[in-house]
């Protein structure tokens, strides 16, 4: 079965921004490739496709704004992030309705961001301006993960 997840794709115009800021080459960095930037609203894992489609085809989401920023910071041990703010609702009504689909939901809240890197050891020193790239959500994905580190949009839902 393949590994999926429903996302937010930044529209072009916010894509061309972020891949034109600095990414210092470092050991053990791996950059996020402009066209892989996205933001989780729910990582389904292994699953059936078709009960995902039929599941979210029948859900009704209301339109939100995203705000990217100001600054990069650190998830965990090994992720460099632009924070998300302004999905969150999304992602409840999200998680709510795929609650039985793939992976259980994870325990922990949910943080919107978007992945710009990861690394194994040192964490990477990005000297950005300050963002706040705001942009209006207008349809979530369906997205595989595939083995060989693609992506592919599987389906696109509009939003309310």
């Amino acid at each position: 079965m393949p590994r999926l997840f429903v996302a937010v794709w930044p529209p072009p115009s916010v894509v061309d921004e972020l891949a034109g800021l600095p990414r210092p080459p470092g050991s053990g960095v791996s950059w996020t490739k402009p066209h892989r930037l996205h933001i989780t609203l729910r990582f389904l894992g292994e699953c059936d496709t078709g009960e995902a489609l039929s599941t979210l085809g029948t859900q009704s989401f209301g339109q939100t704004s995203v705000t990217l920023g100001p600054a990069p910071e650190h998830l965990g041990r090994g992720v460099l992030m632009l924070p998300a703010v302004g999905v969150d609702e999304l992602a409840a009504s999200v998680t709510d309705c795929t609650r039985y689909i793939g992976d259980p939901p994870p325990d922990h809240p949910f943080v919107g961001h978007l992945t710009i890197a990861r690394f194994r050891k040192r964490r990477p020193s990005v000297d950005w301006p300050r963002l706040g790239e705001t942009f209006d959500v207008t349809e979530i994905s369906l997205v595989e993960s595939t083995p060989w580190g693609e992506y592919l949009d599987v389906a696109s839902f509009r939003l309310n």
